[in-house]
């Protein structure tokens, strides 16, 4: 065990007798907060921030802060399983991995042979940074179906932003943004991705303007300059609309638009389609405020997009988008310090390279599931979840016989939840590598106790485009739960697989530093490593485009057969689009609002975290909670076309009162059935995942905004 023993914890160590401080990130979440371990008896006995590193800053939220509470949980499985009699029986027998591990080795060989290697479909769901390792075992099986988050989280941020500037563009925190557009996110809360709450809460406190796009009051709307409480999934129109003011008013960088822009005239057409009179009617937001937040983002310099997934789990994913980049860009934006910044990884074999992408045949490529109708998901080998379910309900366009599931709980958190139930229970042979037995897990054959963070050694972030990776340091052993990376290196020896592979999966993490120079041992001595700071690169050598210019006509959209120029399409359901089920179900419903000790559907097992909450809730605004006779605490009935289920009220009368908001990843380990709740308050038991409602471009499916009806439980 390495120990990275500092002094400003020398007198900690000696008056609370720990044995060692082992310096890693943090990956309860979306990862990359730096973290101080401290280890007692060769247990955790207390986890810190680390003010050493530069993603957090020594700040850590509650789900880091109970890590170990996670990693020694009486009810973790510590040890692979075999399901004995039905689906959903609760009954399990302990195996050994060599056994899990054949077994499923079998199965895959089995049903390639027989079906194709396109039969057996991988997934993964938040991610524990295993998605290089999971892509690499798929392509080189030969299966183009990875059911990933991606259809509607952070890979249409990646395809679109591919597509329109060569790479994801990112808050530049470091040089003091003067303004911050905050759009679909609560970035104090959810530290997405690239992001965390530190830094944005420090630029705002340093005075940097606000401008927040949500429907409802959250702590940073509060805080806004201009709090733009817009219609849930109308974000394109509004975008469209601050651009028609922006371009009416000649706000724009005139300079960066004749040199650097591509599609400007056509695009200037498009948006003089909205007017802010119907803006208005649209959104909902009064044309003065959209009017103040467009010329507030325009002249403020430097200025930024804080945006989040809201925006793209829409039927307008592509879109949004893709209009959030193009205010970024024709305000002179883009690519500039205290803006945002096209930051370059250093240069190590990265998690594309890694995937073996490359190695996937064009004849299995063709086969992907979805690939004709969700084209520019398919170029980035993401799949619409539904293309799987009908591959197994349905045996369209071929049968899907296994699946194996890792870190991810699809009966929680993908739309439709009574089709998925329906897949999994068909489906001849489903694995699962998972923290504890889930819902998902439940109906599986086989299920593979799974390393958490503090139990692995890994390149941390090697996946972000923020510029760093840091070493993440295996601390703890908990039985015999492995890394999903170990499992696979392993796996992949027994399918065939094992040129492509390693011995052991350090020789892995030295084959992705090989190219900077250094060996996993070497790098795990450092705090991190960074890429190349260079600023404005795209006046040396354009962007990573086809015209070598930002693309607000995009010309790869147009040769897969799209509209080249981002649009408003209205909400599948809504009281424009369906006024007549709008009678019958009187609300606008949104959903995923974000919690502090919940991960999607982790982590409601974990003391610390389950005391911040304890029961799934549904904001309602207190006069239609009098108009439907609903008290503070109740428990409700949301009904949905779909189906019912039931949260408890909180009366918040920071959101229009046409409008609730519900929460989403819900089931209750302390259930001791084998469905441990699944379906009483899960909140895509409401939603829909049929093709039409969904994304054109991406397949992302639109969960975020519905119709739904609510009333008191027993009503």
């Amino acid at each position: 065990m390495p120990e990275f023993v500092y002094s400003n914890v020398k007198k900690e160590i000696e008056t609370y007798g720990y044995d060692s401080v082992v310096k890693s990130y943090c990956r309860m979440c979306h990862g990359g907060c730096g973290v101080l371990v401290y280890v007692k008896n060769g247990r955790v006995a207390k986890i810190a921030g680390d003010p050493d590193c530069p993603i957090n800053h020594g700040t850590l939220c509650s789900k880091g802060l109970a890590s170990a509470q996670l990693a020694y949980h009486p009810d973790r499985l510590t040890h692979p399983v075999r399901r004995i009699g039905p689906k959903g029986s609760g009954r399990w027998e302990r195996i050994s991995w060599d056994t899990a591990l054949n077994a499923i080795a079998e199965r895959i060989n089995e049903y390639k042979e027989g079906f194709g290697a396109e039969s057996v479909v991988l997934g993964y769901g938040t991610g524990r940074e295993n998605e290089a390792a999971i892509y690499r075992f798929a392509n080189l099986l030969g299966t183009p179906n990875v059911l990933t988050a991606g259809h509607f989280c952070y890979g249409p941020r990646i395809a679109t932003s591919i597509i329109t500037c060569g790479t994801n563009p990112v808050v530049d925190y470091e040089n003091n943004p003067q303004c911050i557009m905050v759009w679909g996110n609560n970035i104090v809360i959810s530290n997405p991705d690239e992001y965390k709450g530190e830094p944005f809460s420090v630029a705002v406190s340093r005075g940097a303007k606000l401008i927040a796009v949500d429907p409802r009051l959250t702590r940073i709307a509060a805080r806004a300059e201009v709090w733009l409480q817009l219609r849930p999934g109308t974000d394109a129109a509004l975008a469209l609309g601050m651009l028609h003011v922006i371009i009416r008013e000649k706000l724009y960088d005139r300079e960066f638009v004749e040199n650097h822009v591509h599609g400007w005239e056509p695009f200037g057409k498009r948006v003089e389609e909205y007017p802010l009179e119907r803006v208005e009617e649209i959104t909902w937001v009064p044309k003065e405020k959209i009017e103040a937040a467009a010329r507030l983002f325009a002249t403020a310099k430097p200025a930024a997009i804080q945006w989040g997934v809201a925006i793209e789990q829409q039927v307008n994913c592509a879109d949004n988008d893709r209009l959030l980049m193009i205010l970024m860009g024709i305000t002179g934006n883009l690519d500039k310090p205290g803006g945002q910044v096209l930051f370059q990884t250093p240069r190590i074999r990265n998690v594309g390279y890694f995937g073996a992408h490359r190695m996937l045949s064009d004849v299995q490529r063709e086969k992907r599931l979805g690939g004709e109708r969700f084209r520019l998901a398919g170029n980035f080998a993401i799949i619409n979840p539904k293309c799987v379910w009908d591959a197994i309900l349905e045996e369209k366009p071929y049968p899907v016989k296994m699946l194996f599931f890792i870190s991810s709980n699809p009966l929680l958190t993908r739309a439709n939840a009574g089709e998925i139930y329906r897949a999994l229970e068909k489906v001849e042979f489903m694995a699962v590598s998972d923290f504890f037995l889930t819902p998902t897990a439940e109906l599986a054959d086989i299920v593979l106790p799974s390393a958490t963070w503090l139990e692995m050694d890994y390149i941390g972030d090697f996946w972000k485009r923020h510029g760093y990776i840091l070493p993440r340091r295996k601390i703890i052993q908990v039985g015999e739960c492995r890394s999903d990376h170990e499992m696979l290196n392993d796996l992949a020896h027994r399918v065939g697989q094992g040129e492509h592979w390693w011995d052991n999966f350090e020789q892995a993490l030295d084959w992705i530093l090989a190219p900077i120079g250094i060996t996993w041992q070497e790098f795990k001595k450092m705090d991190h490593v960074r890429g190349d700071m260079v600023k404005e690169k795209f006046r040396v050598k354009g962007f990573s485009t086809p015209s070598r210019k930002l693309e607000i006509y995009s010309t790869v959209l147009e040769s897969l057969g799209y509209d080249p120029l981002p649009k408003h399409r209205e909400p599948p359901e809504s009281p424009v689009s369906t006024p007549e089920l709008y009678r019958s179900y009187p609300y606008i419903l949104i959903t995923g609002r974000r919690l502090p000790g919940f991960f999607h559907s982790e982590n409601r097992q974990v003391e610390w975290l389950r005391e911040l909450h304890k029961d799934p809730v549904v904001e309602i605004h207190p006069d239609a909670a009098n108009r439907e006779g609903i008290r503070d605490g109740d428990w409700v009935i949301i009904e949905s076309p779909r189906g019912k289920i039931r949260q408890r009220a909180k009366l918040f009368a920071g959101m229009d009162p046409r409008i609730v908001s519900a929460e989403h990843g819900w089931w209750f380990p302390e259930k001791k059935d084998p469905g441990h709740g699944w379906n009483e308050s899960n909140i895509n038991l409401l939603t829909s995942n049929s093709y039409e409602n969904c994304d054109p471009a991406m397949g992302a499916t639109h969960i975020r905004s519905l119709l739904c009806r609510i009333y008191p439980e027993g009503k």
